[in-house]
């Protein structure tokens, strides 16, 4: 079951695996696991490394710059709290540092600007990006979340 804050949008549950990707997002850092064994980064964190089955990882810090790799605009009917939002871009972004790392996300204006807040007219694969946290939720559900922001606005 998924936390639901007061403005009615869902918010991811860390589990053990990916507990620190989220207290280093909290801290304004975009981290991925990297196997300390073969260096292969992976994404989303796993106990064991998909190469050499290796269980021994660490956090790498990437730079949070990336591309739009794909893009789809949300339209109503949805959960009404994102409805109201409605439309939105999701967006799929690979890092530079590796294409093969892959994050879902919001294109956005601003740090801590709404939804929606880029013109989707704007939005084009291969657009590079670069991340920006948002702390969303309250008291202990409080959860930073990377979103993204065009290098060119």
């Amino acid at each position: 079951m998924f936390p639901v804050p007061a403005d009615g949008l869902l918010l991811p549950v860390p589990d053990d695996d990916g507990a620190p990707f989220w207290a280093y997002a909290a801290r304004g850092e975009l981290r991925v696991q990297i196997c300390r064994d073969c260096g292969v980064r992976r994404f989303p964190p796993r106990p064991c490394c998909p190469h050499c089955r290796s269980f021994e990882s660490e956090w790498q810090k990437v730079s949070g710059r990336g591309r739009v790799w794909s893009y789809v605009v949300a339209h109503p009917p949805l959960l009404p709290s994102y409805a109201a939002l409605a439309p939105y871009d999701v967006a799929v972004v690979e890092l530079v540092e590796d294409p093969a790392i892959r994050l879902v996300g919001n294109l956005v204006a601003a740090p801590d600007a709404p939804l929606g807040s880029v013109d989707a007219a704007r939005l084009r694969i291969g657009a590079p990006v670069r991340a920006v946290f948002c702390a969303l939720g309250e008291g202990s559900e409080r959860v930073t979340v990377p979103r993204w922001m065009l290098e060119r606005p």
